[in-house]
Parts: C-alpha cells; sequence; structure tokens
C-alpha cells in the first residue's frame, strides 16, 4: 500500500515556516486539499501569495488558534473551501527556557497551552467533524480520519532549562495515547511524531548564534547529521495515509538514534 493522502483535507498548524510548512507542502505536493494554519500573516503570504488570489488544493489560514473562536473559524474555512476535513496535523510548536526555580515563571503556562492544550482543543473540534462527516456519508467501515501531533524527545529527557518545553512535550505524548483510546471506537486514528535535531526555525537560530552548535549534535546522533523538515513530512505522510490504518496511540521517534546514546548533557533540539 502506498502513503497515498491524493483527495484528502488537510489542515496544517504552524505552517509559516520551518517544519510545519514543511509538513504542509510535502502533503499539498501529494495531491491532498491544504489548509496552512498559522498566526503569522506575513509569512503565510509570503510563502503562499494574495489570499484572494488562492486556487487549487492550496489554503491558507491567519489566527490565533489559542482562541476558541478562531479554532471555530478555521473548521469552518476548510469546510467552505474544499467540504469536509479528513486529517490535522497539529505542528505549532514553541521552544523557549524557563527556570525551573522560578514558580512564577509563566513560560511554562505559555508553553503548555500553545504545545498542548491548543492541539487538545483543534483535535475536539475536527474530531467532530469527521464523526459528522462519516455518519453523514454513510460510512460504516475503515478509517474515517487521522490526527497527528508534532513532538519532541525533549519528552523523555531531563533538560532543567527547558522545563517548560519538556513537560509540554511529555503532555502532548499522553493526549496523543489518550486521545487514540477515546477516539478509536469513532476509528479516529491519532498519532505523533517525536523528533529530534531537525533544521527547523528555531534550530536554525540556535546554529546562527552557536557555532559549535552543530557539531556538537552530530556528535551525539549515530547518524551524525540534522535532519530535514522533508524528513519529518515523509514519517507525518505515513501517519495520515491509509498505509497505517492500524497504528494508533503511537509517538514514531524520528531522531537518527539520538535517544539510545544520548546523554543527558547533550543539546534537547
Amino acid at each position: 500500500m502506498t502513503f497515498s493522502v491524493a483527495g484528502k483535507t488537510a489542515i496544517v498548524t504552524g505552517a509559516a515556516n520551518g517544519v510545519g510548512l514543511a509538513i504542509a507542502r510535502h502533503l499539498a505536493s501529494h495531491d491532498a486539499n491544504v489548509v496552512f494554519a498559522d498566526m503569522d500573516e506575513g509569512k503565510l503570504a509570503n510563502e503562499l501569495g494574495d489570499p484572494g488570489a488562492q486556487e487549487g488544493n492550496v489554503r491558507y489560514f491567519v489566527g490565533d488558534l489559542r482562541e476558541k473562536l478562531t479554532i471555530a473559524n478555521l473548521l469552518s474555512a476548510t469546510i467552505d473551501a474544499f467540504e469536509r476535513v479528513d486529517i490535522l496535523v497539529n505542528a505549532s510548536r514553541q521552544i523557549m527556557a524557563s527556570d525551573p526555580l522560578n514558580a512564577d515563571d509563566d513560560a511554562v503556562m505559555d508553553l503548555m497551552q500553545q504545545n498542548m492544550l491548543t492541539s487538545l482543543r483543534l483535535s475536539q473540534y475536527v474530531a467532530r467533524r469527521m464523526i459528522k462527516q462519516a455518519e453523514a456519508d454513510g460510512q460504516e467501515e475503515g478509517n474515517i480520519g487521522s490526527i497527528v501531533n508534532l513532538s519532541s524527545i525533549a519528552a523523555r529527557r531531563a533538560q532543567p532549562e527547558l522545563l517548560g518545553y519538556s513537560i509540554s512535550c511529555a503532555a502532548l505524548d499522553q493526549m496523543t495515547r489518550s486521545l487514540a483510546v477515546a477516539l478509536a471506537p469513532h476509528r479516529i486514528r491519532v498519532n505523533a511524531v517525536a523528533f529530534g535535531s531537525v533544521l527547523s526555525a528555531s534550530l536554525k537560530d540556535a546554529l546562527k548564534e552557536n557555532s559549535d552548535f552543530r557539531k556538537d549534535i552530530k556528535c551525539h546522533t549515530p547518524l551524525s547529521r540534522i535532519a530535514k523538515p522533508g524528513e519529518v513530512a515523509e514519517a507525518v505522510q505515513f501517519l495520515a495515509s491509509d498505509a497505517s490504518s492500524f497504528v494508533t496511540g503511537q509517538i514514531m521517534t524520528v531522531d537518527g538514534g539520538r535517544t539510545l546514546i544520548d546523554p543527558v548533557a547533550a543539546p534537547a533540539h
């Protein structure tokens, strides 16, 4: 079975740059209808052009998905454009340092909101739509939708300066498992891709600031390189496609073998 997503409609959040953009472009290049969602209108417009001129299998949506009304508007815009939604990729992530000794540090709550709670709310909205579609179509057998979350190997590592990010990723992993069980009776699959060092927007910035960072990452990765965003996109395509029809509740690790040998002191990106 191929990893076909042709004719399916996908929402990809965090799609203005980096890994999210690579995933959205990858799915669109494989003939899926894709809504690129992000709060950065300038970057979306730069990548996709004038929203008024959009046609074919690509649209973009601008808004802060931490707001429930924005989530509802995103789903409505997707239905207006493509009449349905079959795939959700929660690719919007935020990384920031947090102080483990500061109880008033807002970074932990901000990261939980951005990296886990927003993904949970959007997943709930989209899952209800998928169930409604299946009922309207009279589809009584087979999977009716796929949700893929983007996580990180930071979820299973102790990195004090990334306390909030690590906690939010661990929460996202558990959310993935819990939703997978909850939605299985409705034939909706939920999985995640936890990646290591991928040339994301945040990692590019980190490499610019520290010239030794690239060498350090390679030394702690058995495959001895930093992954391209497209390599994460291919893993997402597999989980979104019918090729993974009996896969749910799994955290697929895409890290070049890093978590097999990684000491705690190694960089977390």
